[in-house]
Order: C-alpha cells, then structure tokens, then sequence
C-alpha cells in the first residue's frame, strides 16, 4: 500500500512559480482581516454569491445541473428537490453550509470526511452508500479520439482504503502540528492523495472541492467564503485534470511529483484572492451603478459577459448592469456580440 510521509516535504525544493505564489498568497491573507472589517454587510453579498457559485460549479464539473431559477431557490431554501440532479445539488449546498459555519470543530479525521460525504449525498434516497468508504473498485477514466474509453489512473482498492484514509489524516495533522511544512504545500498535497485513493463509490471530486474549502479554512484562509474556488476550478478544467493526471504518475510505487497539482490549486487561490481585493474595492465605494460597472470593466480586459460584472457588482441587480452596458454600448465603450446567453461585450480601449 501507498504510504503517506508528509515530513519529507520539508526537504523538497521547489520551483520559483509555487514559491511566488505562495508569497502572494500569504501578502493577501495578511491583508485580508482588513478586508474583512470594512464593509460587512456588503461582503454578505459575496457569501450568498459565492454559495451559489460554488454549488453550481462543483456539481456541473460531474454533469449535475439545474435551471439558473430553481438554483436559486434551492440555495436559499425556498423549494425543494425534484429529481436526483437537484437532491445532489441540495446535499453540496447543505456540506458547504456546514464547512462555513462550523470550520473550527470539523478535525481532518476519517469519521469528519464519513460526516461530510453522507451529508453530501443525504438528500438522495436513491443511493445507499453516503458516508461509506467504497465498496467496488474504482477507476479514472478518458475517452479517446476514436470514442474508446480507457483507464488513466487505478485508485487505491476498497479493502485498503479505511487504511489509507486513516494513515493519510494521520499524516497531515501530524505535518501540520509541527509547522515543518508551510499549509499551502500540505493541503494541495492532501487533496491530490485523497483524489488517488478516490474512497467513495461516488462524490470524490465534489468530496475534494469542499475539503479544499475545510482545509483553507482551519489553516486561515477564507477567500473562498467570499470567492467561489469552483467556479474558477470549473473555468480551468481541463488544466484541473491534466495537472492531476501529471501528479498521479508514479503514485501508488511514492515515485509522484505532486509538482503540477500544487502549482494549478495555488493558482486557483491566488486568482480568488485577486478577485476578493477587486471586489471588495467595488463594493466598499458609494458608487452609481454606471460607476460601479465602469470600475470593474478596469479590471478586465478583452471579452466580458453580464455574469462577470454580476460578480464584481453583487449589489447591482442584473437589469441594473443591463441598463449600464446597454448606455456603454452606445457610447462607444463596450462592442456587443451575440445574443441571449451567448451575449459578450468587447472592451473599446
């Protein structure tokens, strides 16, 4: 079986992109309690936007959709589900509520993550397997040019997997109560091992997303209350799997790079924190709504959507930025494309 020994890490070097983004990263949360303190309530709006985000993302990277309405309101626990997609969606929304309100006294242990997955799936009746380890095997799949699928990666086996769960914790907590290994290494680390061992039958991506969240959060890190770490995940989902296959490479022989995964998940981080700085820019000004979306065009470059400056302005309502590109289409400022969902505006320099 694979073994777990995260106090070597001390002694890896490693490349100037991961240190620079951990710098980067480590500048912004030192001013992120400022942040914090400024606005409040305005910040509340990037919370409920990026819980609604962050569902949507996580379950549409496994294909789990639902109408932009009906989201909404199973979000905000105005109706309830449908069908299986919806139940699904319910059951993230539910774990990632329970990661934001109780960080602080969900451990990184075996018994937590059984918690969180059969909250994950709590809502789907149809299933009998929530916060159970994995009963068959499992494999990664892709499917080539011709059509044919094919097996990338072989997990760990259903026997060996409480074991390796168990060993993998153990591994982090100890490398985390000894401060050797800087958080930002570790927790990349964690997620791409527990990605190989893949535990459950079902939800081990979605699973890794909201342990990503948990783990940010306990070492300090709460960019992803405000930013969505799906989203950006979702956007940059082929670099996700290509980085992760890299790493996987080796694995189960502990002949890994876990290189290339750590350097994607630390981008994905270091975006967010770019993001909350801009948006909380944004929203802690009295602005028009006009100047509102002239302040977050500044920030973009190229193509925009209605939704990107719905996630800059979370205090604007969507006709009110309908209103503002229409005026900005007229004046020269924005070139319109498209049309319904597909519209995209040109930034005129």
């Amino acid at each position: 079986m694979r073994k777990f020994n995260y106090s070597d890490l001390k002694n890896k070097t490693w490349d100037s992109t991961i240190i620079n983004r951990i710098g980067k990263i480590h500048e912004a949360k030192g001013r992120q309690e400022l942040y914090l303190s400024q606005k409040p309530e305005e910040l509340n709006k990037l919370v409920e936007l990026a819980k609604i985000q962050s569902t949507e993302a996580s379950n549409a990277i496994e294909g789990i959709r639902t109408t932009d309405t009906r989201l909404k309101k199973i979000i905000n626990e105005k109706t309830t589900p449908k069908n299986r997609s919806e139940k699904e969606i319910v059951g993230y929304r539910d774990a990632l509520n329970t990661i934001h309100e109780s960080f602080e006294y969900i451990p990184i242990t075996p018994n937590y993550i059984l918690q969180l997955h059969r909250i994950l799936c709590g809502q789907n009746d149809e299933i009998s397997y929530g916060g159970k380890f994995k009963d068959v095997q499992n494999y990664i799949n892709a499917t080539n040019a011709e059509g044919d699928s094919y097996t990338l990666f072989t997990p760990v086996s259903p026997f060996e997997t409480p074991t390796a769960i168990e060993n993998l914790c153990n591994e982090f907590n100890k490398a985390i109560d000894s401060h050797e290994v800087n958080p930002l290494i570790l927790i990349p680390i964690f997620i791409h091992d527990f990605l190989c061992v893949h535990p459950f039958n079902d939800g081990n991506g979605r699973m890794s997303r909201l342990l990503t969240t948990l783990l940010l959060y306990r070492s300090g890190y709460y960019v992803g209350k405000y930013i969505s770490l799906e989203l950006k995940i979702s956007k940059l989902k082929d670099l996700y799997y290509d980085s992760l296959y890299a790493s996987q490479i080796g694995w189960h022989e502990g002949k890994d790079d876990p290189t290339p995964f750590v350097s994607y998940l630390l981008s994905i981080i270091e975006m967010a924190y770019d993001d909350f700085e801009n948006r909380v820019e944004i929203v802690s000004k009295k602005l028009s709504a006009y100047e509102a979306v002239k302040n977050a065009l500044d920030v973009k470059i190229g193509k925009v959507t209605k939704s990107d400056i719905l996630e800059l302005c979370p205090l604007l309502s969507a006709s009110s930025i309908e209103k503002v590109l229409a005026k900005m289409v007229k004046e020269g400022k924005l070139e319109k494309n498209g049309s319904g969902k597909n519209t995209f505006y040109i930034i005129k320099l």
